[in-house]
């Protein structure tokens, strides 16, 4: 809903401002809402010397994330942490953060019981972070739902609701922070205020002295992660003698070419699996699959890297590519060009050059099939992976 506000009051009752029908209809996964009074007269179920003494469990997750103001350099450290660490640390510009709260403390847990309009198995976990003035991760953006209440002090949000804003990451932080943050809104936030963010906005809090904040994370696993488990899942019920097979196979028209006849068996042997694929993503995946050896062993680079104009040279006097023995190609037509694969490597090629590569016999240096800049460029990769061999002509003895 275009008209839908960014900002409620929560109502008796209501802790979202509104039922949760409209709030899941509404803001779920589409749009930020700030919530004024959410928890009213909310204290935090444990204070900042119960977390930092939770920080210091072998096993529980903390990290304490440190910004250099003056240089725009941030630092982090993973705990578990001795009791010292928090007495040498400076008077603002860090927060210690504390995943899994929930799972330690059941106070901290009951928070959950509020949100219960969501299925249970959607929240993944209550993070807890206590902040010194200034203190904060800087701007970033989640690709999960998150619930931000505020729990001690004050914490200024600013967020971006630009659908165009970039969200390129910094290359010299080890968190995950933003390049360039331009926000559009900004609020700060009291104890019992909560703001709620769907995935891919940019956000960023910084406490206004010290404060703390309690994040409700939902699970959202990765595409890669559901793909990768249910692979797992369906490879473990699968008898061994369920196997990659071509009953009634034509006499092959090109040396080494996935073709589509090739690309619909695999697909049948991946089952329903097959359905996250497109044809190029199929024959991508498996060109690489089939391409890598079984064996633990595998071609080598050469020593020093052979550079263009040696390797024109070594073509010119006559040299011959030879393929290394535990190096399989294949190649497969993409649109008017093609796609070589070797151990496990995909290149683009031109059709010709992958067809002659995937032949076993030598290939000379004055072959129709490298007279082109892009096949010979092609060619010197493989040389300089270790995948050809640079095979010069023997010196005939002197009489």
């Amino acid at each position: 809903m275009r008209g839908a506000p960014i900002e409620v009051a929560a109502r008796r009752g209501q802790p979202l401002g509104m039922p949760p029908a409209r709030f899941l209809r509404d803001y779920w996964q589409k749009r930020p809402l700030l919530i004024r009074g959410a928890f009213p007269g909310f204290a935090p179920p444990l204070g900042p010397e119960d977390l930092a003494g939770l920080a210091c469990e072998e096993l529980a997750l903390a990290r304490i994330v440190l910004r250099d103001r003056r240089r725009d350099r941030w630092s982090v450290r993973n705990g578990p942490f001795a009791e010292s660490a928090f007495a040498a640390l400076p008077e603002s510009d860090w927060t210690l953060l504390v995943q899994d709260v929930d799972k330690w403390d059941a106070d901290v847990a009951a928070l959950r019981d509020g949100f219960r309009f969501l299925p249970t198995w959607r929240i993944d976990d209550v993070m807890v972070s206590y902040a010194a003035d200034g203190g904060g991760v800087g701007a970033h953006v989640d690709q999960y739902d998150v619930f931000l209440l505020q729990g001690l002090g004050r914490r200024r949000w600013a967020i971006s609701t630009d659908p165009h804003a970039p969200q390129d990451c910094r290359d010299d932080v080890e968190l995950k922070q933003l390049r360039t943050f331009a926000p559009t809104h900004a609020w700060l936030l009291e104890p019992g205020d909560m703001l709620y963010l769907p995935p891919g906005v940019p956000h960023d809090g910084v406490a206004i002295g010290p404060c703390m904040t309690l994040s409700l994370g939902m699970r959202a696993p990765s595409r890669t992660e559901l793909l990768l488990d249910a692979a797992e899942h369906l490879a473990e019920r699968m008898p061994e003698a369920l196997r990659y097979a071509d009953p009634g196979l034509a006499p092959a028209r090109a040396a080494g070419e996935i073709d589509a006849a090739a690309l619909a068996r695999a697909a049948a042997a991946l089952g329903p699996l097959a359905q996250a694929f497109d044809r190029a993503a199929l024959a991508d995946w498996f060109g690489r699959f089939i391409t890598r050896y079984r064996a633990a062993q595998y071609a080598a680079a050469p020593a020093r890297a052979v550079g263009a104009a040696q390797f024109e040279r070594a073509l010119g006097g006559g040299a011959r590519l030879l393929r290394h023995p535990w190096s399989r190609y294949a190649w497969a037509r993409s649109g008017r060009g093609a796609t070589l694969f070797v151990a496990g490597r995909a290149l683009p090629c031109p059709p010709a050059l992958a067809r002659r590569l995937c032949a076993p016999d030598p290939l000379a240096g004055d072959a129709a099939e490298l007279r082109s800049r892009a096949a010979r460029a092609v060619a010197l990769d493989l040389v300089n992976a270790g995948h050809l061999v640079l095979q010069r002509p023997r010196r005939k003895a002197a009489p």
